[in-house]
């Protein structure tokens, strides 16, 4: 009986090293998917910044249109 407990135990360390490693990648995919997200609004925002400071005619974006 004491052997069964011990090969259940090796078992599970099994299953949960199996599943650690499974959630390492995983993290490790997610930092990634992160760091391009970040650049993305990082380059979103500048985009918005240089297009209020430019303008169409000389005029801010931000402005509320004619009719409010």
């Amino acid at each position: 009986m004491n052997e069964d407990r011990i090969i259940e135990l090796e078992i599970k360390t099994a299953y949960q090293e199996d599943l650690l490693q499974a959630l390492n990648t995983i993290v490790g995919e997610q930092q990634q998917q992160m760091g391009r997200l970040e650049a993305t609004c990082r380059m979103l925002n500048e985009r918005i910044k240089s297009l209020s400071v430019e303008g169409a005619s000389g005029e801010s974006i931000d402005e509320l249109p004619p009719h409010y």
